[in-house]
């Protein structure tokens, strides 16, 4: 066995209502002015009412940041920081989506170490240390609260990562019930997102370990067949808690076995786009599959053979095939735009967003095959 290292959130508590706790688990962390992190539309929804409750109840004082904005610019990220400073906070949680969370981990960081941010993209160019750190997922997607990872957009559009294990909080707490009112669309694009994260982890050609696979299994194993039963009806608890689970196995694979090509893709059209991240994964999924097909076969028929019985005694052509097959027809039958055109994506500008894909190396080199420029525009065509 070839030597690995893996790193995860030190605690994870997993517990429907453990949102309405909030107060306890900070003052178990020591914080008094927790500055929480969070979006204007769960304000509108009052997601966050249960927390802000049991924050009052333990004596913890709390400054609320609602301005976060999706794919979050670093002019957004540093107004957090901005105002975490002006109110004293000694303890960050994010409460939300992966914006929430990749701004509430950044807001931690910078609060008590302040960095430049264009300093500090890339792997490992964060210093510490940073404020005691929670977070609580709203999505079953992005895997964030278990990640060491916060992705901006910069001023150029480029969408650019911080990596440091110094983003890992302290606590990633999964209340199942506040996903329950997550709009079909919403479920849909986060929830592929997730099992792109499991798919690529499983996949990566240069970290890939016994750890992460394990968890990048399972993760599809609760995704795959829940996804579209919590599309289709968002009130099930336990589907919902079962997305909850997979998404945060997949982001433990993934924050060890980096992810490849289908997000190296998927950023430019972000970036430009202002598209979801889960919208842009799904969209450049099926032509990265078919390109990786032949390089990452018998890891394709690993899959399949987890998460479709049938599959058992099929030979690595068959099985990689027909999970192939399967992801396809899932990610058909999803209520959102299925083509780049759809999404309304100009073909004239593929070119761009192939140029601006081949800058994200740091993905590209976990691609299972080699990604050239004409790779990428023929995989945007592809999917246009």
């Amino acid at each position: 066995m070839s030597s690995f290292s893996f790193e995860t959130a030190p605690k994870i508590i997993c517990e429907q209502g453990g949102a309405n706790r909030l107060g306890d688990i900070c003052k178990g962390l020591g914080m008094t002015r927790v500055f929480l992190v969070t979006d204007a539309g769960l304000i509108k929804a009052k997601l966050i009412d249960g927390a802000l409750a049991s924050l009052a109840t333990a004596g913890v004082a709390a400054t609320v940041f609602s301005d976060v904005l999706a794919d979050p610019p670093e002019l957004s990220v540093q107004a957090a920081v901005d105002a975490a400073r002006a109110a004293g906070a000694d303890g960050v949680v994010g409460f939300g989506g992966g914006s929430s969370l990749d701004t509430a981990k950044l807001v931690a960081l910078l609060v008590r170490t302040p960095q430049a941010l264009p300093d500090i993209y890339g792997i490992g160019l964060a210093r510490g240390p940073r404020l005691p750190l929670i977070q609580v997922p709203t999505t079953a997607g992005t895997g964030s609260e278990v990640t060491p990872i916060s992705i901006l957009t910069t001023p150029s559009h480029e969408k650019k990562g911080v990596v440091s294990p110094l983003l890992y909080p302290d606590i990633a707490l999964l209340d199942s019930r506040l996903t329950l009112g997550l709009p079909p669309a919403v479920t849909a694009m986060t929830g592929v997102d997730a099992m792109v994260h499991a798919i690529e982890a499983y996949t990566t050609r240069l970290k890939k370990n016994p750890l992460s696979d394990a968890l990048a299994v399972k993760a599809l194993q609760l995704l795959y067949p829940n996804l579209l039963p919590a599309v289709n009806d968002g009130k099930d608890a336990t589907v919902r808690e079962a997305m909850l689970l997979g998404s945060l196995f997949a982001g433990m694979a993934f924050a060890n076995a980096p992810v490849g090509a289908v997000h190296a893709l998927a950023y430019p059209l972000g970036g430009h786009y202002g598209l979801p991240h889960g919208l842009t994964n799904s969209l450049v999924l099926l032509p990265v599959l078919e390109f990786n097909l032949g390089t990452a076969q018998s890891q394709y028929a690993e899959l399949g053979r987890a998460i479709l019985p049938e599959l058992a005694g099929a030979d690595d052509t068959t099985a990689a095939s027909a999970f192939v097959a399967a992801i396809r027809a899932r990610v058909a039958v999803m209520p959102y735009a299925q083509t780049l055109r759809e999404a309304g994506v100009k073909e004239g500008d593929l070119p761009m967003l192939a140029e601006d894909a081949m800058k994200v190396q740091r993905l590209l080199v976990n691609n299972p095959r080699d990604v050239d420029y004409a790779d990428a525009l023929a995989l945007y065509q592809a999917a246009f």
